[in-house]
């Protein structure tokens, strides 16, 4: 038992144990609509994907009771906050007291500063992730309400049901087509949006920008860092889908001019872990899944509700590169210096993502027919805890479909733990080897 009181080990060990729980509770009669029958593999695929933001096996609109929907939407709010946050609210609010066990598994998913903040670091994610999603709601109640004739009720368990999912990246709906029926309503669209773009940054950067939102200049290297790559990453991606997508006719072209933009914004935000769709992805022109998948792959901010190798890691190897491209023997971001530890860290989640995200298309591709378009798309998908697909998830055997619930598992905590295994292991010899330098190129 020594060996799992690693703090890594134990939030690995706990989403898996989560997740086993949720799919328990989804092979309930109560969860299944009458006249369906729900598998072990699609409730612990459905289960999977609700806690790590991924792909679904399922129709959500015809599949699940509002018993099921309710488990896949509090599981979804589980996965978002991180399975160790959770816990440790949950104990805060039986005992009112939070154990050091769980204050270093806290500290470890939250980036916590210390075991000292820890406690305060969780109660401020609870905070700020009722707050958003609560105003989500709120909006999305009156769209829902006085456009779309809903109930009050209906209408108010919708606007809960998709802002949770949305602040949480999570990309489940309550409709068959997810939200392609509403590719025309800002009024639904772009709340939706607002709250997977705020859930996607990352927790450190929501505090430090609340603390200190007027003076940039006070702001951390991380934070710049990430609202930097954050916003190339949005604006790129978004202008790419749009102009791909423009002419085609069977995802963008019909809608207005209005309607393009909106909906190519829309595509740059949710590929960035998002998981919500106004087109057809299956239909998309190639180009635009290829922006797709490296958007998929790059992910959110570091400690947030999303997967991916994070924005961090993406932007500190590309200074890496512009420095190499200078000259210079030191990686520099922002008047700072960026640590020879970070640099490899980030080195090693990058080219970890890829050996996976490779590893599990050759999975895919040896057992399917499916193109390689097709199947990168899915991994990648799976990997990043996105939920884009082209439409092939349900038709992939079993083999491939458990290979995308462990993809999902390890895109959701595998950077996370790999990340903080890396720091907790450095130390410092007392000793250097000769320097040879091989030849790079």
């Amino acid at each position: 038992m020594a060996r799992l009181s690693h703090p890594v080990q134990l939030t690995a060990l706990a989403s898996v144990a989560t997740v086993t729980a949720v799919a328990g509770l989804l092979l309930l009669p109560a969860a299944t609509a009458p006249g369906l029958r729900t598998t072990f593999r699609e409730a612990l695929f459905t289960a999977t994907g609700a806690a790590t933001g991924g792909l679904l096996l399922v129709d959500m609109e015809t599949h699940w009771t509002t018993f099921g929907e309710v488990v896949v939407m509090t599981t979804a709010q589980l996965g978002g906050l991180g399975f160790m946050t959770s816990a440790s609210l949950l104990g805060m609010m039986m005992s009112r007291r939070l154990g050091l066990r769980l204050r270093l598994l806290a500290a470890n998913e939250t980036a916590s500063v210390g075991l000292g903040d820890a406690k305060r670091v969780v109660l401020r994610v609870a905070a700020v992730t009722f707050t958003i999603e609560a105003i989500v709601a709120v909006v999305l109640f009156g769209a829902l309400w006085l456009d779309y004739e809903m109930s009050p009720g209906r209408a108010a368990y919708y606007g809960v049901f998709h802002s949770i999912t949305a602040f949480n990246n999570a990309g489940f709906a309550l409709y068959s087509d997810n939200l392609m029926s509403f590719d025309h309503d800002p009024l639904v669209i772009l709340p939706i949006a607002a709250a997977s773009i705020l859930g996607g940054i990352g927790f450190p950067v929501l505090f430090e920008l609340r603390r200190e939102l007027r003076s940039p200049a006070l702001w951390s290297m991380h934070t710049k860092v990430t609202l930097l790559g954050y916003a190339i990453l949005l604006v790129g991606g978004a202008a790419a889908v749009t102009a791909f997508e423009w002419r085609n006719p069977a995802t963008l072209g019909p809608l207005s001019a209005a309607d393009k933009l909106l909906g190519g914004f829309f595509g740059g935000v949710t590929a960035r872990t998002a998981g919500f769709n106004t087109f057809d992805y299956g239909l998309a022109d190639p180009a635009t899944r290829l922006v797709t998948n490296v958007l998929m792959f790059v992910g959110g901010g570091s400690a947030s509700t999303t997967g991916g190798i994070k924005v961090t890691t993406f932007m500190v190897l590309f200074f890496a590169i512009l420095a190499e491209a200078r000259g210079d023997d030191t990686v520099d971001a922002f008047g700072r210096q960026v640590s020879p530890a970070a640099l490899r860290q980030a080195l090693a989640v990058a080219l970890l993502g890829v050996a996976i995200v490779v590893a599990g298309t050759l999975c895919l591709l040896a057992t399917t027919e499916f193109t390689l378009d097709q199947v990168l798309f899915e991994v990648t998908s799976a990997f990043g805890t996105v939920g884009l697909t082209t439409g092939i998830t349900a038709q992939l055997p079993a083999f491939a479909q458990y290979v995308l619930i462990v993809l999902m598992l390890v895109g959701r905590i595998g950077p996370i733990t790999l990340a903080s295994a890396l720091a907790l292991r450095e130390r410092r010899r007392l000793y250097r080897l000769p320097e040879e330098r091989p030849i790079v190129g």
